[in-house]
């Protein structure tokens, strides 16, 4: 090639490379080697065909440790721009968490038939929205998953690189019916840039979004979803110039907006490798929205090579050495049960026992040897308090709508042992009806009326404020015609 088209062409190249978050400032980075599997690994890393329409064009690859039983989580892990699902797999850690805690992963791939880079499409509105593209590929490959491995509906989770961090964010607003939980590392915002040409001021900095307005795309990627919303880490280097650290606050104010909790941290604390953990909770006092803040790292996943509990991946292109990220993340999911050689047997006989609007009951057969009980609801623990006898009920739940259980017997040391099946419950009642838009468009669609210049929600009369498009609320429909400000949560808060 002669030398000033060579050098048009790489200049082509770097352009792409800048709008869609590829590379370092420098150049491109060339895809890094196809990773072998870590020592540790007991199951299978392979493709799976089949698993849909496909309308995405992606690839399905999934890790299945060795007897692993029905009814175990499921994550979802995006690879970054130029790596493939094999690099992912080999530096991430994911397989290692996946032996130890025993969940399964899938691992999507795209190619560069969709993207010049390999990157998934964070920024195309045609590709990451609910039922469209990438994104209903990716949902596809969770009901694969469910089939072939008899995966836990109510504990799925997707994390992702970079481009596969926007697009995880897009699949938790899109889908947060199909995923309990996530993590966006060094991405970005859900539905920040609906085309590619906006992508690039996305990376580059602040939107100038409130956080209202940042959880208002969230809200509007699946219109009338009451919750519950997915929980969410978030990780970003201070010293990341691809994508600014400016989106790590984007990103806590989106889903600290989403699950109406406010952007005041519940604490903070010094992790390894120059973090910082920052914590918002939900109103039971479970962190529903984590930031981890890594001083100093560039852009990249966080990653800590070694055979220590909390170590995990290799280092290489954008796989960097400070902490492991995989390790943190699994244990905010909940998925870090302790794995013991001398644990406690599982309760038998867990069975729910009634449901009411707001509650479940359950009850289980006693284990020898246990003082107390664990209780886990959709994988995360529910009460702090320890439970004592052989019966539990839940509390503060959401009419109409499914949960998970297990339940775990604890020795006198503080020993938790192996948990329960999952057994499904679904509280009675309808799930409320919610409708997150502005004023205008609240008594446009008949929920509200106007007068004198101010909105009022119809049937409660609950002054809303300014009669225009720029104050946004969310309204609870309690009865037929009769709406409610819901903007805490929905449902509406009370008492």
């Amino acid at each position: 090639m002669p030398e000033p088209v060579r050098t048009r062409v790489l200049a082509l190249l770097l352009a792409v490379v800048a709008v869609l978050g590829l590379a370092t400032a420098a150049t491109p980075a060339a895809a890094s080697p196809a990773a072998a599997p870590a020592a540790a690994d007991s199951g299978t890393f392979q493709q799976v065909t089949g698993f849909g329409s496909n309308p995405g064009n992606l690839a399905m690859y999934s890790y299945l440790p060795a007897g692993l039983p029905a009814g175990a989580p499921l994550v979802v892990a995006l690879h970054g721009c130029t790596q493939t699902a094999s690099d992912y797999y080999g530096g991430s850690g994911w397989p290692k968490f996946a032996d130890a805690y025993r969940f399964a992963v899938v691992l999507p791939q795209t190619s560069s038939a969709n993207n010049p880079l390999s990157c998934f499409s964070w920024f195309d509105s045609g590709k990451d929205t609910r039922g469209n593209g990438e994104a209903a590929s990716v949902v596809q490959m969770v009901e694969k998953a469910e089939a072939l491995y008899g995966s836990d509906p109510h504990r799925v989770f997707v994390t992702g690189l970079s481009a596969g961090g926007g697009l995880a964010a897009d699949l938790l607003a899109d889908y947060p019916d199909v995923f309990a939980g996530g993590a966006v590392d060094s991405g970005l915002p859900a539905q920040c840039a609906t085309t590619q040409g906006a992508a690039s001021g996305c990376q580059s900095g602040s939107q100038n979004l409130t956080p209202a307005q940042w959880g208002d795309k969230v809200r509007n990627s699946d219109p009338g979803y009451a919750g519950p919303w997915p929980r969410v880490a978030i990780w970003q280097g201070t010293a990341d110039y691809t994508v600014q650290a400016v989106n790590g606050t984007e990103l806590r104010d989106q889903w600290t907006d989403a699950r109406g909790i406010g952007q005041t941290p519940s604490g903070s604390q010094s992790l390894p490798g120059g973090t910082t953990l920052t914590t918002y909770d939900d109103a039971t006092g479970a962190p529903a929205v984590e930031l981890y803040s890594v001083s100093g790292m560039g852009h990249g996943l966080a990653v800590h090579p070694g055979s220590g509990p909390d170590q995990c991946g290799t280092t290489g292109a954008y796989f960097l050495d400070t902490i492991c990220s995989s390790y943190y993340t699994a244990q905010f999911w909940g998925l870090a049960a302790p794995v013991t050689g001398g644990g406690l047997p599982a309760p038998a006989g867990l069975a729910v026992t009634g449901t009411t609007a707001g509650s479940v009951s359950l009850s289980w057969t006693a284990v020898a040897g246990a003082v107390s009980y664990d209780v886990y609801r959709n994988g995360v623990r529910v009460d702090s308090a320890a439970v004592t006898g052989t019966a539990y009920t839940d509390t503060g739940l959401a009419a109409g709508t499914s949960y998970g259980y297990t339940v775990a017997a604890v020795d006198s040391s503080g020993t938790e042992g192996a948990r329960s099946a999952v057994v499904d419950a679904t509280t009675t009642g309808a799930a409320p009806s919610c409708y997150t838009a502005n004023n205008y468009q609240q008594t446009a669609a008949g929920r509200a009326h106007q007068s004198g210049g101010y909105t009022y929600a119809d049937g409660s009369d609950q002054n809303m404020g300014l009669w225009n498009v720029f104050t946004t609320h969310t309204l609870e429909e309690t009865s037929p015609g009769y709406y409610v400000i819901a903007d805490a949560g929905c449902p509406a808060a009370t008492g």
